[in-house]
């Protein structure tokens, strides 16, 4: 699919080379340079599907084929927070990985997982990204300039959180969007998943929570 992509009329004015296939335990991301906003929105809008990943800033384009480790993560991680809104009672409305962009900021990105915690607004309140690959464009930027107020990255299977203060990221140690939010609870409820015992850990997560209201 996306060697078709390539043969559009942008390939003779910029030479993409042909991401590689994902393989078992790393996503595979090509970072090309130089990309207009056209020609990234052009590319963008010409897939059949959500895939693979874009992010863009300031001419940089990353392409990501995400594994299958990234995608069992990313389900989980969204799985468990959405079962944490439902017992705590939180407004909580899910985008998934819709394309946010704003050309004025020559900033664009689709994020594993985002919500609006709260009324839907335009851009998520909150976005998550899973790394499994080092390198790529850089996505907290990419978030400061379309304004999402938390950032959560899972590295080497753990959270990191980034709150926008003002106009900059600030490290924190929970989510102001989810202020109760046990982030190391939830993170050992992940940690302790099986892949074909999902259903399960996330309906024990949830009535524990209930059982502790």
């Amino acid at each position: 699919m996306f060697g078709n992509m390539l043969a559009m009329d942008l390939r003779p004015s910029l030479p993409f080379p042909e991401p590689p296939f994902p393989e078992p335990g790393g996503d595979q991301v090509v970072v090309l340079h130089g990309v207009s906003w056209d020609q990234y929105v052009a590319l963008s809008n010409a897939r059949t599907s959500s895939r693979p990943l874009m992010a863009y800033l300031d001419g940089e384009l990353e392409i990501v084929s995400t594994s299958r480790e990234h995608e069992i993560d990313k389900k989980l991680i969204a799985r468990f927070v959405e079962a944490y809104a439902d017992a705590a009672s939180v407004s909580l409305n899910a985008i998934g990985n819709a394309t946010f962009r704003k050309k004025a900021k020559s900033a664009g990105v689709e994020p594993d997982e985002c919500y609006c915690v709260g009324p839907m607004k335009k851009f998520p309140t909150l976005a998550i990204e899973v790394v499994y690959t080092s390198g790529g464009v850089d996505k907290l930027e990419i978030y400061r300039r379309l304004g999402v107020t938390e950032v959560w990255f899972w590295i080497e299977r753990r959270f990191w959180i980034y709150r926008l203060v003002g106009k900059t990221y600030e490290p924190q140690n929970k989510s102001g969007e989810m202020p109760r939010l046990d982030l190391d609870r939830l993170t050992r409820a992940i940690h302790a998943t099986e892949e074909s015992g999902q259903t399960e850990a996330v309906r024990a997560y949830r009535n524990s929570l209930r059982r502790r209201r």
